[in-house]
């Protein structure tokens, strides 16, 4: 009974160290005899009990590192605070077991130097502006040192850029500078533009009366015009209706009649707008000129 017991204990304890589960996303490494012997990947395993041991275990998901802050020196003398964070993966776990003896460790002291000659070689505007190409930098220097190992860097981002306070107060002011300049140049730019749509907008209201003006001298003209020839044509009509009377009987009595009816209202209008009063010595001077307007008036027949 005692064996038996003793045959199971042993059995439970073959098994638990030689049956070896291996979780999703993780490799284990096996040393056999204290040599490498293979990897396990991820599912339902066997290794010899006493002769063979998982020496590490590696996870080989995407892994966040936080690199720690630090000051570095830009290329114009000015301290900057930088920290930022690594993302790697494990992808060789024998290089990874093998070829450092902290991989982490050394990662995070390759981003900082690396980050600091990066830093080094950039000014202190360039520095804000460069994000994307200090964050190639680094992921490249460090990838190629990580092949070793076997640890893939995938990406590296900044998290702050600290100037001291003085150069942020500095920043500031240049910042406000910039910005009243460009409202200076904005409302410049604005009173040019309405001092040339105002010159447009007199230039194209003075067209514009010129031509009302030019349009209304064409009428008038035109209306004047058409004025003396309607009276032309009136005066014409008239007299052909004057002469056409005369030829008719007893048309030469009333011409008479009516010159003569024009004299005394003449001397009469003359009564009424003076005090004096100028006649012909010989009343027969006006029946002399009556005479004298119809031979005028029978040559012209």
């Amino acid at each position: 009974m005692e064996l038996a017991i003793i045959l199971v204990i042993i059995a439970i304890i073959i098994v638990s160290r030689g049956v070896k589960v291996v979780p999703q996303q993780h490799a284990w490494v096996v040393e056999r005899l204290g040599k490498y012997d293979r990897t396990l990947a991820p599912g339902l395993s066997f290794i010899i009990p006493f002769i063979d041991r998982v020496a590490y275990k590696h996870m080989q998901k995407e892994v966040p590192l936080d690199i720690a802050s630090q000051i570095c020196i830009t290329r114009d003398n000015t301290q900057l605070t930088v920290d930022g964070i690594l993302y790697f993966q494990v992808t060789d776990p024998m290089r990874a077991s093998y070829g450092s003896s902290n991989y982490v460790l050394a990662i995070s002291q390759l981003a900082q130097t690396t980050l600091r000659s990066v830093i080094g070689k950039l000014e202190l505007d360039k520095t804000f502006e460069e994000r994307d190409f200090i964050n190639h930098s680094v992921v490249s220097a460090l990838d190629d040192a990580a092949m070793n190992w076997g640890v893939k860097v995938l990406r590296y981002e900044i998290k702050d850029l600290t100037p001291p306070g003085e150069i942020l107060h500095a920043m500031q002011r240049q910042i406000t500078a910039e910005r009243e300049k460009r409202a200076v140049i904005a409302t410049s730019e604005g009173a040019r533009q309405q001092q040339i749509n105002q010159a447009e907008g007199e230039r194209q209201a003075f067209i514009e009366r010129s031509e009302g003006e030019r349009q209304a001298a064409i009428n008038r003209a035109q209306g004047e015009a058409a004025a003396i020839e309607a009276v032309a044509n009136a005066t014409a009509h008239a007299l052909e209706v004057v002469a056409a009377a005369i030829g008719k009987p007893g048309g030469i009595e009333a011409v008479q009649l009516k010159v003569a009816q024009q004299g005394l209202d003449a001397y009469a209008n003359v009564a009424k707008a003076s005090t004096t009063l100028i006649v012909p010595n010989d009343m027969s001077q006006a029946a002399g000129l009556i005479a004298s307007a119809m031979t005028v008036l029978k040559k012209t027949q």
